[in-house]
């Protein structure tokens, strides 16, 4: 049932009828691992570990909350896609799912390559050292400045989104004595989320070039008559957190239909195709992903059989995951400050971060899941809403969960499947302190990203 129609009418929305819920898992103690980072297990005593360290002690040595990456985890990932795809396709690491410079050295050591969106993450790649050639930049609205950064540092292909910006890359490109090498992005007219997919005109949005309205073929036309432009190829983008190839079957069906009319009006065939990114993860035990293996055996059907019925030789094949990748490597770990029960209704268990650290869950309405990581319990379990310490009735973190009865304050949770967009999107909210990033491997743990102190906050405020 929707949140927005409780029978009692929207002023009662948010206390939802009997029978909503869930019953509780049968294990309170058990970490799924399909939610959990890899090397995430309890120990003999009861208190979860990962990469073998004591969650208590990762939170005496660096505080919560904090956000704790596991590195082999995220590597296992890296190889996975690598060797799912092969040598003759590219897999973008998409960089706004979270970004530093220790990922951008372990996305070169795995042989990924680095997808960007802005100066900012440019400059955090160039920084770390992960070749341009290897770098894509997007974006709808990239300034001059980007452009120009992008451009000198001989990024290996930027993704074009506007009229616009094909004037302004290939003044840069000009200006600055090179051929450069883009991407058309086209809106192909597939939504797709998480298990569905619309094949309608959801052309309203602000990204790409409209494949129905001719924009996309007019792009291309402007793109090709230009000599400080090489157009290597199509981009499409077709939605985020999905499960089911069914989407890409059809964008593929019509990002090749475009090659082909590209093919018999200019003669020309584009080397490659990209398929954006948006592949899902398993934020509950509900969700069901698609392992890389297998999305990428049904993406090169795709695209090889769509090419075939269009006579045109398969182009090479890009994907950019980033939440599918760094999504499930880490989990952020809070301390329970108060706990609220109300009667008939659920137990509130605030925690020491919340939409700061987390936006997700106010923003999307997004689910997570969560768990009692400082020991274990036997006690019964209990409805919560796990909220933060923000002035905001919507600073929520996880919305339903089943916690012990017996929680009490001091104990830790995790939420795990945080490692993506959240420490990305992270905030100073109330003047909060953003959260560190601890990456964890063989029983060693080393901060890549540094907990914010109170004088940041007041290094930026110039009075």
């Amino acid at each position: 049932m929707s949140r927005s129609a409780h029978p009692a009418g929207p002023r009662h929305a948010d206390v939802l009828p009997e029978g909503h819920y869930a019953a509780p898992p049968a294990d309170l103690n058990a970490l799924d691992p399909r939610v959990w980072a890899r090397t995430v297990t309890r120990d003999a005593e009861g208190v979860a570990t990962v990469g073998g360290l004591d969650v208590r002690a990762l939170a005496e040595e660096f505080g919560t909350p904090a956000y704790i990456l596991d590195e082999a985890d995220f590597r296992a990932r890296c190889r996975a896609w690598r060797e799912a795809f092969g040598e003759d396709a590219d897999v973008f690491y998409a960089g706004k799912a979270f970004l530093s410079r220790a990922v951008v050295r372990w996305l070169y050591e795995e042989g990924l390559n680095l997808d960007v969106c802005s100066g900012g993450e440019l400059a955090v790649a160039l920084s770390a050292g992960m070749p341009a050639e290897r770098i894509a930049l997007h974006g709808n609205n990239k300034t001059g400045a980007e452009i120009r950064q992008a451009v000198e540092a001989g990024v290996g292909r930027i993704v074009l989104d506007s009229f616009q910006e094909i004037v302004r890359v290939a003044e840069a490109a000009r200006q600055a004595g090179r051929r450069q090498r883009v991407q058309v992005r086209v809106t192909v007219g597939v939504e797709a989320h998480t298990h569905e997919f619309i094949a309608t005109a959801h052309e309203d949005q602000k990204f790409g070039f409209s494949l129905t309205g001719g924009d996309a073929a007019e792009a291309v036309r402007r793109v090709l008559r230009l000599d400080s432009l090489e157009l290597v190829g199509i981009h499409s983008h077709i939605g985020s957190q999905i499960f089911d190839t069914s989407g890409f079957e059809v964008a593929a069906h019509r990002v090749i239909g475009l090659l082909r009319q590209i093919r018999d009006e200019h003669g020309v065939e584009l080397p490659e195709i990209d398929l954006g990114g948006g592949l899902g993860i398993a934020y509950t035990p509900d969700d069901d992903p698609r392992e890389p293996q297998e999305i990428a055996k049904s993406l090169g059907e795709i695209v090889t059989r769509e090419c075939r019925g269009a006579e045109l030789t398969v182009p090479r094949l890009s994907v950019e995951p980033g939440r599918a990748i760094v999504g499930p490597t880490a989990f952020t770990l809070y301390e329970v400050g108060t706990i609220k029960p109300l009667e008939g209704l659920r137990t509130y268990v605030s925690v020491d971060g919340g939409m700061s650290d987390n936006i997700r869950t106010a923003l999307y309405d997004a689910e997570y899941s969560v768990a009692l990581v400082s020991r274990s319990s036997d006690a019964e379990p209990m409805l919560t809403r796990v909220v933060g310490k923000h002035c905001e009735s919507g600073d929520i973190v996880v919305r339903d969960a089943f916690l012990p009865a017996d929680l009490a304050p001091g104990d830790l949770l995790a939420v795990p499947a945080t490692g993506a967009y959240c420490r990305s999107m992270a905030s100073n909210y109330n003047h909060a302190l953003r959260p560190p990033v601890v990456a964890v491997k063989d029983g060693e743990a080393r901060v890549i990203v540094r907990r914010e102190t109170e004088d940041d906050l007041l290094r930026l405020d110039v009075g």
